[in-house]
């Protein structure tokens, strides 16, 4: 009898273990040069046949080098660090010093993540914050077709390629008293997309500065608003 309940115990224990262990980042190195954290959300299991929406965060200039927690530091990584029944696999790569992002190298960032990983590839999300929301924009552009919905902050793009992600679902986010990416940047893609019939939306801060991010990752209607998007709906 005891050694049945001892069993049982051990049974449980494990399974609450495993489901831990899933809902956590760990460290991962791509191709032996991208570090990036990869969160596996509760309930995650890779033996399952469910699919689950990914999300690719982009940090900004500060948080560059060859210290991977630094990308902790703001947004998702940060959030899922104590939320751990965040709905997405949450992929998180880091620049090294001095470099930006490169639209070709998170491609192939993201078919490693999906070959490895049980993902929704019709549920694909991007977002990124200052030098993370240029590269959100021009990742879109370079990839217009791979995306359910993209979300930059603070950060800007080419006009003159805003038609080909006229029918993106699009929010971007800006503090009108930014003095390090002026609120331009992201005006000048928002008029570019509305004179393509865009639905794009457009949330101002009227009091913040750069950090527009804070309040925009800290709202849960964004992400109720990714997972209103596939990318078959547009």
């Amino acid at each position: 009898m005891k050694r049945d309940v001892l069993k049982c115990t051990l049974i449980i224990f494990f399974a609450v273990f495993s489901t831990t262990c899933m809902a956590q980042q760990t460290a991962q190195k791509f191709n032996g040069k991208v570090d990036y954290f990869l969160f596996l959300p509760e309930g995650y299991d890779q033996d399952s046949e469910k699919k689950w929406p990914l999300m690719l965060f982009l940090h900004g200039a500060g948080e560059r080098g060859d210290d991977l927690n630094l990308v902790k530091f703001h947004g998702p990584p940060k959030i899922v660090e104590n939320q751990k029944d965040f709905p997405f696999i949450l992929v998180s790569p880091q620049c090294k010093a001095g470099t930006r992002w490169y639209a070709n190298a998170l491609s192939d960032l993201l078919d490693e993540v999906i070959k490895k990983n049980n993902v929704d590839t019709d549920r694909i999300y991007v977002t990124g914050l200052s030098m993370g929301g240029y590269g959100t924009w021009n990742l879109a552009t370079t990839y217009p077709d791979r995306f359910a919905a993209i979300a930059p902050i603070c950060g800007g793009g080419n006009p003159k390629l805003a038609k080909k992600i006229k029918d993106l679902p699009i929010w971007v986010f800006h503090g009108a008293k930014d003095r390090i990416v002026p609120m331009s940047a992201s005006e000048e893609m928002v008029k570019a997309l509305k004179e393509h019939d865009s639905d794009v939306q457009f949330t101002i801060y009227p009091e913040a500065g750069h950090d527009s991010w804070t309040e925009t990752y800290n709202n849960p209607k964004l992400y109720e608003w990714f997972l209103q998007h596939k990318r078959t709906d547009h």
